[in-house]
């Protein structure tokens, strides 16, 4: 069961954010790019640590949808067609709560790649 209960859902499209707010109150934009970075997906995560696979050419993309999963997760469609990948609750709070540190580690392996990343519209 999960620790964290998000309240609300918010999909804004024109400016590719999913907002969620959960029920002790905290309050996360999580960029579209940023979840399907860290999408918990095999493809993304690997099937153990040190086998995750670095995203590259995120920087624009969207959401087509998201479906809800039980009561317990969403899958969201991404519109590169990723679709793969179940954010649990608590996923989803832990990607907001620690945006900042995952976002410059994300940086970070683009930058050790060789990787210029595109400024997104």
């Amino acid at each position: 069961m999960s620790k964290h209960i998000p309240t609300e859902l918010n999909l804004h499209r024109q400016s590719r954010v999913l907002e969620v707010t959960f029920d002790d109150g905290s309050h996360f934009n999580l960029p579209a790019e940023y979840l399907r970075v860290y999408s918990p997906s095999a493809e993304v995560q690997g099937h153990g640590p040190g086998q995750e696979t670095l995203q590259l050419g995120k920087e624009e993309v969207g959401i087509d949808h998201i479906e809800p999963v039980g009561q317990y997760a969403i899958c969201i469609h991404f519109d590169d067609g990723h679709n793969t990948g179940i954010y649990a609750w608590d996923t989803l709070y832990d990607l907001g709560s620690h945006h900042d540190e995952k976002w410059q580690a994300y940086l970070e392996r683009l930058k050790e790649a060789g990787y210029q990343r595109k400024e997104s519209n």
